[in-house]
C-alpha cells in the first residue's frame, strides 16, 4: 500500500515538474507574441482535448480593429440558402468574432501547455497581426523566447537554492597517514572534513569533493582551520599547518578519502547566489550539450545498446528515486536541470522544434531559396520531423523500461 502511495506521489511530482517547465517555455512565446502585437488565439494549460474554457482575455485595440473575414466556401454537399448552409456560415462568423482576445483553456492531458498564434501554420493571411505576416526578426524572437524563459527558470531555481541553503558536502576520511598534519590534528578514520578556512561547498557545486581537495592543495605549507565532524557527531574547528606535498608524502593533509557525504546547508549572500545561479545554469547547459554529443555517438555506433540518456519515463523514475532518497530540494534542483535541458533541445535545428522552425524561416527569407519552399513542403518537413521525434521517444522509452526491470538492453 505504501509503494502504491509513493508511486502515485511520484507521478504527480513528475507531471508537476515537467508540466511547469514546459508551461514556462510556452509562456515565453505568449509574452513575446503579445508584446510584438501578434495575435494569440489560445493559451492552453495541458494538451487537448479541451476540458473547459477558463476565460477570455480583453481584446486589444489592434484585435478590435480587424475587419471580419470573408465567409468561407461551403463544404461539398451544402447548398446555398439552406438552413444547414446558414448554420455553417453562422458558426464560421462566430468563430471569427471569437478570435478577438486570447482564450485561456484547461486541457485533459496534464503535460505542460501550448500557445496557438494566428497564422502560425503558414497559411496566407491578410491580418497584419498574424504570425505569418510578422517580420523575420519578430518571428525569430517569438520562437527563441521559450528557450530564453527556460534558461531564466534554471537561473532562478539555482539562485534561489543557493540563497536559501543548498545541501552541504563533506569528505569522509578513510585513513590518516602517521606523522601527517592530519595525525597531528587528531583526525581519525570516519571523521567528516566539512570545510577549509570556513569555505563550504554545496552538493550542487561542480565537483564539490574535488573542490575541498583543491582547497587543501591551495593552502599547502600554510596554517588553516578545518571544520570537522567527528564520528560521535561533535563538530570541531581544528587549526593545523598543512605540509607541502612530496613524492614520499603526497597530500597536504595526509589523508585518503572514502566517500563524500551530505552535511548541513550552504547559504550564499545575494551577490554570490546570483553568481552561483548563473554559473550553474551555464554548467548545466554545457553538461547537457556534452550529453547530447554522447547520445548521438551512441545512436550511430551502438543503436541496440542502452543510450547514455533517459526519456520521459526514465526521468520520471529518476525523479521518484531522488524524491524518496534525497528529498524535495534535490527535486527542485532537478527541475532546474530539466529546464536547461528543454532549452537546449528546443534550440536544435530539427523540425518541428523551435530551432528547426527558425532554420526554415531563415532559409525561406533567402531570396534564392525561399520561393522554392512551398507551404506543402514546409508542412511535410514538420510532419516528418514530428514522426522521427516520436519514434526516438518510443526507442528511448523501451530502454527506460528495460533499465527499471533489470536490464538495460530490451
Amino acid at each position: 500500500m505504501i509503494a502504491i502511495g509513493q508511486s502515485a506521489i511520484t507521478i504527480i511530482v513528475f507531471l508537476a515538474v515537467l508540466g511547469s517547465v514546459i508551461l514556462i517555455h510556452e509562456l515565453g512565446h505568449f509574452i513575446t507574441a503579445r508584446a510584438a502585437k501578434v495575435r494569440v488565439l489560445e493559451f492552453g494549460v495541458g494538451f487537448p482535448p479541451r476540458a473547459r474554457v477558463l476565460g477570455r482575455g480583453k481584446p486589444s485595440a489592434y484585435e478590435l480593429e480587424r475587419p471580419p473575414r470573408a465567409d468561407p466556401p461551403l463544404p461539398p454537399g451544402l447548398e446555398p440558402d439552406t438552413p444547414e448552409a446558414d448554420a455553417f456560415l453562422e458558426r464560421a462568423r462566430r468563430e471569427d468574432a471569437d478570435r478577438a482576445g486570447t482564450v485561456y483553456t484547461l486541457n485533459w492531458l496534464p503535460i505542460g501547455g501550448f500557445v496557438r498564434l494566428e497564422g502560425e501554420d503558414g497559411d496566407a493571411d491578410d491580418d497584419p497581426h498574424s504570425f505569418g505576416r510578422a517580420r523575420l526578426p519578430v518571428k525569430l524572437t517569438i520562437l527563441v523566447a521559450g528557450v530564453v524563459m527556460n534558461l531564466v527558470l534554471s537561473f532562478v531555481i539555482f539562485t534561489a537554492i543557493a540563497l536559501n541553503g543548498a545541501p552541504g558536502l563533506g569528505l569522509v576520511i578513510a585513513d590518516v597517514s602517521p606523522g601527517s598534519p592530519a595525525a597531528t590534528a587528531g583526525l581519525e578514520s570516519g571523521d567528516l572534513l566539512v570545510a577549509v578556512n570556513g569555505l563550504h561547498h554545496s552538493a550542487f557545486d561542480s565537483n564539490p569533493a574535488q573542490a575541498i581537495i583543491d582547497d587543501l592543495s591551495a593552502n599547502a605549507g600554510k596554517p588553516v582551520t578545518l571544520t570537522v565532524r567527528h564520528t560521535d557527531g561533535q563538530v570541531e574547528q581544528i587549526e593545523v599547518t598543512l605540509r607541502v606535498p612530496t613524492e614520499a608524502q603526497p597530500g597536504a593533509l595526509g589523508i585518503t578519502i572514502a566517500s563524500a557525504e551530505p552535511f548541513g546547508t550552504v547559504s550564499r549572500s545575494p551577490t554570490d547566489a546570483i553568481a552561483t545561479g548563473a554559473q550553474q545554469t551555464v554548467e548545466a547547459f554545457g553538461l547537457i550539450l556534452g550529453g547530447l554529443g554522447d547520445l548521438g555517438r551512441s545512436i550511430v555506433t551502438n543503436p541496440t545498446e542502452a543510450p547514455p540518456a533517459a526519456g520521459p519515463v526514465g526521468i520520471g523514475f529518476q525523479l521518484g528515486d531522488i524524491l524518496w532518497s534525497l528529498g524535495p530540494l534535490y527535486v527542485l534542483y532537478m527541475a532546474g536541470l530539466l529546464s536547461a535541458n528543454l532549452a537546449l533541445v528546443n534550440i536544435l535545428p530539427f523540425p518541428p522544434l523551435d530551432g528547426g522552425r527558425m532554420l526554415v524561416l531563415v532559409i525561406k527569407a533567402i531570396p534564392r531559396y525561399g520561393p522554392r519552399i512551398s507551404l506543402r513542403a514546409e508542412r511535410m518537413t514538420y510532419a516528418i520531423g514530428f514522426v522521427a521525434l516520436f519514434a526516438f521517444l518510443i526507442w528511448i522509452t523501451v530502454f527506460d523500461v528495460a533499465r527499471q526491470f533489470g536490464g538495460g538492453t530490451p
